[in-house]
């Protein structure tokens, strides 16, 4: 029973990362941005290998900042942000 709902998490996790990726592709936002939003990605993809739940967590808070509007802000050239 319990690898049912783990197996069904990975599953939900795997499709909101597909649609999370696809949404920043799509973004009309600076380049730098959008490298930081593929960064959190990335790092949210990594996390799901070892706290599934914990990831999704972070993946839901992710997604509600797209759906605000909220994105990181444009690091300046030297890479600060």
């Amino acid at each position: 029973m319990e690898r049912d709902s783990q197996l069904e998490l990975f599953r939900l996790v795997a499709d909101r990362l597909k649609e999370a990726h696809s949404r920043v592709r799509t973004l009309q936002v600076p380049e730098g941005v959008r490298m930081a939003l593929s960064r959190k990605l990335l790092a949210i993809t990594a996390a799901a290998k070892h706290d599934l739940s914990g990831a999704a967590m972070r993946l839901d808070r992710l997604m509600n900042d797209l759906d605000e509007g909220r994105f990181p802000e444009e690091p300046d050239r030297d890479g600060t942000p």
